[in-house]
């Protein structure tokens, strides 16, 4: 299936508004792996794939800045999760948004036109990555419609990701040929046991 001008029409939101509680309070985007911050890897990867990227941040705002792309706060104060992270990428873009998180290292290179057909064959407002074993609700499409419903939602005092995703019309894009693309970096342990395996691979891998 082809969806004329999908690429142009959907604008790319990397999450990297965090406090990092589980990462020692460090800011993920800066985490260097393989030689490269985080954000680095993302960007990369999603370059191709959306018409806009904007980065979703807190903290190191002008650090941020020197990557080239427009770099915006929460628009909910005390770092309330990432839902604030898109409703905030849902108020600053005109169109419809693709999330990700800061710390995604492979993501496939399909990954954003994958999810915008599951959605347009499911009639669907927002489409979310499935990679085999779990959804993965922080890798998604949702139209621009959205707003409101997310709006209501946090307005009532709720934040988990997954049951607003449910109350949703939601379809399901099936990744299960490629789970390593949803690998991500959410403990120093996860950090780690990465570095762990770059350095069997290759002994003289450039560590963080």
């Amino acid at each position: 299936m082809t969806v004329p001008n999908m690429k142009s029409s959907i604008s790319g939101v990397i999450l990297a508004g965090g406090r990092g509680r589980r990462f020692g309070g460090r800011d993920k985007g800066f985490v260097t792996v393989q030689g490269r911050p985080l954000i680095e890897h993302v960007i990369a990867a999603l370059a191709p794939q959306v018409s806009e990227i904007v980065i979703n941040a807190n903290r190191n705002i002008a650090r941020y800045e020197r990557y080239g792309y427009p770099v915006i706060a929460d628009v909910l104060p005390d770092y309330p999760g990432p839902l604030a992270g898109v409703l905030t990428g849902l108020h600053h873009v005109r169109g419809d948004i693709f999330v990700v998180p800061c710390d995604a290292l492979s993501l496939p290179p399909d990954l954003v036109i994958r999810l915008w057909q599951a959605l347009v064959q499911g009639k669907a407002d927002v489409s979310v990555a499935h990679d085999g074993v779990r959804l993965q609700p922080l890798y998604a499409v949702l139209k621009r419609q959205m707003t409101v419903s997310l709006e209501r939602y946090l307005r009532q005092d709720r934040h988990k990701l997954e049951d607003w995703l449910r109350e949703q019309r939601l379809a399901i894009a099936d990744f299960s040929d490629a789970p390593q693309g949803f690998r991500n970096l959410n403990t120093v342990e996860d950090l780690e046991a990465l570095e762990s395996s770059v350095g069997a691979v290759c002994p003289g891998a450039r560590r963080p």
